[in-house]
């Protein structure tokens, strides 16, 4: 026998080894719940009596002895539990049976006087027919209980009762008691509990799906609370099982965690718990909570633990740990789309070229995006220098959001910055960019203001395609555009043969033109002519005494505009281009 922690430790990792077969770890389980009953029987033999017989009492009991019926009385009143002495009399059938209130105990006339108001019961006068001074116990369960009970002479229940009484004052007490019935020579003892307390201490096991279970390990024998069939899932009438039986009852990967749990218990001596998963068509997850029952020095000889079952716990922690491990996965991807996003979103909006200001121009540009980060939209804009000494200017914005956006975006800003080479008119260049997006799917949409500025004359050409219309700061106050003849066109995308015409402007030195993407001024429940005015009112509150030379200042009136109408949270991506007349280069007067 492994009489040692080391040896039984040796077995334990022997019977856990990865791959041994079910019944090698049912065998190891039985070995050691062996190896503890030997070492019982060993501590019971080394502490029993020399010669193992009882020592004889040879003393007789001497002659002056107390009055047993005045005995039995002080027993009666010595009993902490209320007791009513019944006395059953044939009544006048054959088989009828009266029982009288004849008397009770001390604990009896203390419960009463307790929980009772005074008067509840009519004084105590003698013997007297039970359901006479009680009449409501006759829907109880007392008089069937009684008549067996002097039947059978055997003890019955205990059985919850419950019964009103009426109290002087016309208020209804609830007696809620667990009853039983003892015979006890020619009387019957009928006690009762308030409160029930086993039962709802049942109830309470049952609705937690909790129970209790002591296994002796000297005897095998098993003591558990009736919880356990329901808690294990075993049919009505089986045997209560044992350890080894609830070794027989788990999945193997259960038996090693109780065969380690009963271990720690026998060999360590300190409380173990583990989950059991049990065998059998329904999935039933049982958590183990045991402790050591033994003797001051000696082995132990009893396992006390509590069950509880936690199927419908560990299925929803399963479910709910799934759906973290599936909302992480969803979050890697999307933040994977979202940085690959940004990242060709940062090829796209890049800075401005240094030659801008050669030609009497400045610009800057704003881009905040929606607050939700994975989603990165379609706002895009350009400008470049233009072989002709030209300046291209664009903004526009892809519908939708996330990588189909950003690669819309990206297709129709390169195409423009290739198309602007070939010197055509910003119609064309408009037109073309819609059969661009009209090639790249139904879904592709888009909106955008193309401009070109020609410094020579101070003149602005521009198309919109259903984008917002840029607005004009000039003199301090801010106005909108006039569409070009006819109105804007459609987005790009919608029809492939939509004909752009455009608008002209001239610009003078110091005029600011702002294009922007709908999120800037879009709220939802708002219409558009409510919108425009929100910003003109916004552009004139940034622009106060002016806006003072330099492309910082400049770049510091974009952000305050974009922050007096966003706010730091977006609910769309919100662009803003600012651009700026530096110098005249055509010679002719402001205005012309």
């Amino acid at each position: 026998m492994a009489d040692n922690p080391v040896e039984a430790e040796d077995s334990y990792r022997s019977a856990t080894l990865s791959g041994v077969p079910r019944h090698r770890r049912l065998q190891a389980l039985e070995l050691l719940l062996t190896e503890q009953r030997f070492r019982i029987a060993r501590y019971v033999a080394a502490h029993s009596v020399p010669g193992g017989k009882p020592r004889l009492c040879s003393r007789r009991l001497p002659r002056a002895t107390p009055d047993i019926d005045s005995l039995a009385r002080k027993l009666l009143d010595a009993v902490p539990v209320p007791i009513t002495l019944v006395l059953a009399v044939p009544g006048e059938g054959d088989e009828s049976m009266e029982f009288y209130y004849v008397g009770r105990n001390l604990a009896a006339q203390e419960d009463v006087a307790r929980n009772l108001p005074p008067g509840a019961l009519p004084p105590w006068t003698g013997p007297v027919p039970l359901f006479d001074r009680f009449p409501t116990l006759v829907n109880t369960g007392v008089p069937r209980l009684l008549a067996e009970a002097h039947r059978s002479r055997r003890t019955q229940g205990p059985e919850p009762a419950e019964w009103p009484l009426l109290a002087p004052d016309g208020l209804v007490i609830r007696m809620s008691t667990e009853v039983r019935v003892i015979p006890c020579a020619d009387l019957l003892l009928l006690t009762w509990e308030r409160g029930q307390e086993s039962l709802m201490a049942q109830e309470a096991q049952r609705l937690a799906g909790v129970c209790w279970a002591e296994w002796n390990l000297g005897d095998g024998s098993t003591r558990t609370s009736s919880g356990l069939p329901g808690v294990l899932g075993l049919p009505a009438g089986q045997p209560l099982p044992g350890l080894l039986d609830l070794g027989r009852m788990v999945e193997p990967d259960s038996l090693d965690e109780l065969y380690r749990s009963v271990h720690d218990i026998l060999m360590c001596m300190r409380v173990a718990d583990c989950d059991l998963r049990l065998t059998g068509p329904q999935e039933r997850t049982v958590r183990f909570v045991a402790e050591p029952v033994r003797p001051a020095g000696g082995p132990v000889w009893a396992v006390r633990a509590v069950l509880h079952d936690v199927s419908e716990d560990r299925t929803s922690r399963a479910l709910a740990a799934e759906a973290v491990r599936e909302a992480r996965t969803q979050r890697e991807r999307a933040d994977a789309v979202a940085e690959v996003a940004e990242r060709l979103r940062s090829a796209v909006l890049p800075g401005f070229p240094a030659e801008l200001a050669r030609h009497g121009v400045e610009a800057a540009a704003v881009y905040r995006p929606e607050a939700r980060a994975a989603r990165v939209g379609g706002d895009w804009y350009k400008t470049r220098i233009l072989p002709n000494g030209k300046v291209l200017i664009a903004l526009g914005d892809a519908r939708g959001h996330g990588l189909d956006a950003v690669t819309l975006m990206a297709k129709l800003r390169y195409a423009l910055a290739g198309l602007a080479y070939t010197g055509k008119p910003v119609e064309r260049l408009t037109g073309w960019l819609n059969v661009v997006a009209c090639d790249d799917g139904a879904e592709s949409t888009a909106t955008a203001v193309v401009a070109r500025y020609h410094p020579g004359r101070g003149l602005l050409r521009w198309t919109c395609a259903g984008h917002p219309l840029p607005v004009l700061v000039r003199d301090g106050r801010a106005r909108v555009l006039d569409p070009p003849p006819g109105g804007p066109g459609l987005p790009l995308g919608v029809l492939p043969r939509e004909a752009y015409r455009a608008a002209e402007t001239f610009l003078r030195p110091g005029d600011v033109v702002l294009m922007y993407s709908d999120g800037l001024i879009e709220r939802r429940g708002s219409d558009l002519d409510r919108d425009s005015s929100r910003l003109l009112r916004a552009v004139d509150t940034c622009v106060g005494g002016g806006i003072p030379p330099g492309g910082e200042a400049l770049d510091a009136f974009a952000w305050k505009l974009v922050d007096e109408l966003t706010g730091p949270h977006t609910a769309d991506d919100a662009t803003v281009l600012a651009f700026r007349v530096v110098r005249d280069d055509t010679g002719r007067p402001s205005g012309a």
